[in-house]
């Protein structure tokens, strides 16, 4: 690959693993949610992430041109060759931590979708046109759940608070970029973080600025997507993710 097209394959390797990474989180919930309901939403809000990793992670193998489809790049990759951020790979802990990590995680991909949707790679835009409109509900539904919480007892109300303060550290990394980001933000291709991160803020604020709720105090950060550093709960989700398809190698299902 040249520089270009490896800068595009990376890209799509980040788009897409954020989703399959955040999504396989998410399944974790079946059978577990609060109420019958909400665990099928879950299960549906998982099922569209995944189905979105396999949009992004098939034009990254076609893009790469090696023979590797989809299913190679998601379960026979190691964990330091993922790209997916910090943030989706976090424990699912209580009800309040899913809620307000995908909250935060959905809001950043309906910015980054909407401005992905206008841009010059034809395929890449078509995907995140398609994927917006998931995005669109993700953002409603952890959004109505975290008024919800913020509204509720205060219980709710400490949980929430802890979730926020606990997983704020993850957020700037979202919108880290390096050499590869500004060559494709200049071709017209990549999304330019820094146009996005005050419009994520703003969402964010707007809306917990409903219940009379502070932005969280936590501002220490971690980074360590683009160099491919993970926390030690990746290569947990892989285990049981790519279990199956290593132990039986080309095994057709």
């Amino acid at each position: 690959m040249d520089k270009n097209q490896h800068a595009l394959f990376n890209y799509c390797l980040r788009l897409g693993d954020n989703s399959l990474i955040l999504g396989q989180r998410i399944t974790e919930w079946c059978s577990h949610a609060p109420i019958l309901e909400e665990d099928i939403a879950l299960a549906n809000l998982a099922l569209d992430l995944i189905g979105q990793a396999r949009e992004f992670l098939t034009y990254a193998g076609e893009i790469e041109k090696k023979g590797r489809a989809e299913d190679d790049l998601a379960f026979l990759r190691d964990a330091n060759e993922f790209r997916n951020a910090l943030l989706v790979e976090q424990p699912n802990g209580d009800f309040a931590h899913t809620i307000v990590r995908q909250y935060l995680f959905s809001v950043f991909n309906y910015h980054l979708l909407t401005e992905l949707g206008k841009g010059k790679d034809s395929t890449l835009a078509a995907i995140a046109v398609k994927s917006l409109k998931e995005c669109t509900y993700h953002v409603r539904h952890s959004g109505e759940w975290i008024l919800r919480m913020g509204d509720g007892t205060e219980e709710s109300k400490r949980r929430l608070f802890n979730a926020f303060e606990d997983l704020w550290m993850y957020t700037a990394e979202l919108f880290d970029t390096d050499e590869s980001d500004d060559l494709l933000v200049k071709k017209g291709i990549a999304v330019d973080m820094k146009t996005i991160h005050p419009l994520w803020l703003e969402t964010i604020k707007a809306h917990l600025d409903k219940i009379s709720f502070p932005l969280p105090s936590n501002h220490y950060l971690v980074q360590g997507i683009k160099k491919g550093k993970h926390s030690e709960h990746l290569g947990h989700i892989l285990a049981e993710m790519q279990f199956l398809p290593r132990a039986y190698p080309g095994t057709k299902w």
